[in-house]
C-alpha cells in the first residue's frame, strides 16, 4: 500500500507540473463583452509593447449596461507564456484584485452599454520588471471575464531588423524572411545561446509565433540572426475593411444600411481571393479602431453598435471538418461560433453576422481544417503584402529567475529587400 501511495504522488506531481508548464493563452468568457482594446500615449497596437514605468490603457463595453463591478489581477510568465516561478511581490508592488472605478454608460445609443477604462500601472499598482504579463479581469462573483497579455521592455538592448524576400524558389513569391540583430548597450549576453530566447510576431498575432531561434553569428557583442527558412511567414494578402463611423451612409464597402431595433450594416459580397493577382490596400493588419462622426462628442461611450453582415462566395464544397471564420482583432483573434459563417444554399453564399461597435474594421476570412487553421487559404499569400514585424528579445541573466524583455525591435515588409 505504501509503493502504491508513493507512485500515485509521483504521478500526482508529475501531472501538476505538467500542467504548470503549458502555455498560457487568452481568452474570452461572455458575449456581452465587446470592443476590448488597449491605447498608450505612443501607439495604439493590438496588444500593449511599452517600456518598463509607461502607461497604457484597456478599455472594454459591458453590453448588459448595468454598471457591473469588475475586478482585476495581473500575473507574470516566462517568454513561452508558461507561469514564472515569481512570487507577486517579485513583479508588482502595490496591490492587485481591486475594482476598476473608472466606468461610464452610453449616451444617446440604441445599444447600452457599460464603457470601462484602466490604465496600468496606476497609483495602486507598479510593475517592477520587464517581461510578459496578462491581466485578467474578474467579476464581483470571481469569475474570469476575460484575459490579455501585454509586454514589458527595459530597452537595455537594441535590435535591427528587415525583411526579405526568400531565396528558395517555391517560397519566393509567397513568403516573408525576418533577419535581425541584437546588441547589449551595457555587457555582453552571457552564454546567449542558452539564455537569450527571440519571439518574432506577424501583426501582433500570438497563435503563430516563430521562436527558439538560436544566434548565427557573432560580430563583437552583437548577434546576428540572419537564417532563411526557420524565420519565414506566409506573406498572406492585405485585409478587406470597412467602416461604420456613420451608419446613417453607405460607404464604398458597404451596400446598405438600416435602423430596426438596432442599426444593421450590409456588406458587400466578398470573393475568395486565393487565385487572383496581389493588389496593393492600405490596411492597419487586423486591427480595428472605434471612431464615430454621427455626433460629436466622446466616441467610447457615443459611438453605437450595429449587426454586421458579411458574405462570402467560396467556389468549393467544405469538408465535414472543415469551417470558415471571420477574423480580426474584433475578437482577438479568436475562432467561436459567433464569427463562423454558415451557408445559405438559397443564394449560395456563406454568411455571418457580428455586433460590432462603430468604427473602421480589418478583416479577412480563414479555413479552419480540423484543428489546423489556415490563414492565407482563402484571401491568397503573396510577399509583397505589407506586414508588420515584431522581435521580443528575452535574456535571462546569471542566477535570475524570469525572463527580462531587454529589447524589441520593429520592421515591416512595405521595404522589402531583395
Amino acid at each position: 500500500m505504501k509503493l502504491l501511495a508513493n507512485l500515485f504522488l509521483v504521478i500526482l506531481l508529475f501531472v501538476t507540473n505538467f500542467s504548470l508548464a503549458q502555455e498560457q493563452k487568452e481568452i474570452t468568457i461572455g458575449d456581452h463583452i465587446k470592443s476590448i482594446q488597449f491605447s498608450s500615449a505612443e501607439r495604439r497596437d493590438i496588444f500593449p509593447v511599452i517600456a518598463l514605468g509607461e502607461q497604457f490603457t484597456i478599455h472594454f463595453d459591458d453590453l448588459n449596461a448595468d454598471e457591473a463591478d469588475y475586478y482585476y489581477k495581473i500575473k507574470y510568465f516566462n517568454y513561452d507564456w508558461t507561469p514564472s516561478i515569481l512570487f507577486q511581490n517579485e513583479y508588482i508592488e502595490g496591490y492587485d484584485n481591486l475594482r476598476i472605478t473608472n466606468y461610464q454608460t452610453s449616451f444617446n445609443t440604441l445599444q447600452s452599454y457599460t464603457h470601462y477604462q484602466l490604465k496600468i500601472p496606476n497609483s495602486d499598482i507598479q510593475l517592477k520588471v520587464s517581461g510578459n504579463y496578462m491581466i485578467e479581469i474578474f467579476s464581483a462573483y470571481d469569475e474570469l471575464i476575460f484575459s490579455r497579455r501585454f509586454c514589458v521592455y527595459d530597452n537595455t538592448a537594441s535590435v535591427q531588423a528587415a525583411v526579405y524576400r526568400p531565396q528558395n524558389m517555391d517560397r519566393f513569391a509567397t513568403h516573408q524572411s525576418v533577419r535581425f540583430a541584437a546588441t547589449p548597450k551595457t555587457k555582453f549576453f552571457v552564454n546567449p545561446e542558452e539564455n537569450v530566447k527571440v519571439v518574432l510576431l506577424q501583426n501582433q498575432q500570438w497563435n503563430s509565433v516563430i521562436s527558439n531561434l538560436k544566434p548565427q553569428y557573432y560580430s563583437g557583442n552583437t548577434l546576428e540572426y540572419r537564417y532563411e527558412t526557420p524565420s519565414q511567414f506566409e506573406g498572406g494578402n492585405e485585409y478587406l475593411f470597412f467602416d461604420t463611423k456613420d451608419l446613417r451612409i453607405t460607404t464604398p464597402r458597404i451596400s446598405y444600411s438600416n435602423r430596426a431595433n438596432l442599426y444593421e450594416t450590409y456588406l458587400n459580397i466578398d470573393i475568395a481571393r486565393n487565385f487572383t493577382n496581389y493588389t496593393f490596400a492600405p490596411d492597419i493588419n487586423g486591427n480595428y479602431e472605434i471612431r464615430n462622426i454621427m455626433r460629436p462628442g466622446d466616441s467610447n461611450i457615443e459611438a453605437d453598435y450595429s449587426f454586421v453582415y458579411f458574405s462570402l462566395a467560396y467556389p468549393f464544397e467544405l469538408k465535414e471538418n472543415e469551417s470558415i471564420y471571420i477574423y480580426g482583432a474584433f475578437n482577438n483573434f479568436e475562432l467561436k461560433d459567433l464569427n463562423k459563417l454558415y451557408y445559405n444554399p438559397a443564394i449560395d453564399l456563406y454568411e455571418g453576422v457580428l455586433l460590432l461597435k462603430q468604427g473602421f474594421y480589418n478583416y479577412k476570412y480563414i479555413l479552419k481544417q480540423g484543428e489546423e487553421i489556415s490563414k492565407n487559404s482563402i484571401s491568397g499569400t503573396h510577399s509583397t503584402t505589407e506586414n508588420d514585424y515584431l522581435i521580443l528579445l528575452y535574456y535571462r541573466d546569471i542566477g535570475s529567475q524570469y525572463d527580462a524583455l531587454v529589447g524589441i525591435g520593429r520592421t515591416n515588409s512595405f521595404e522589402l529587400q531583395n
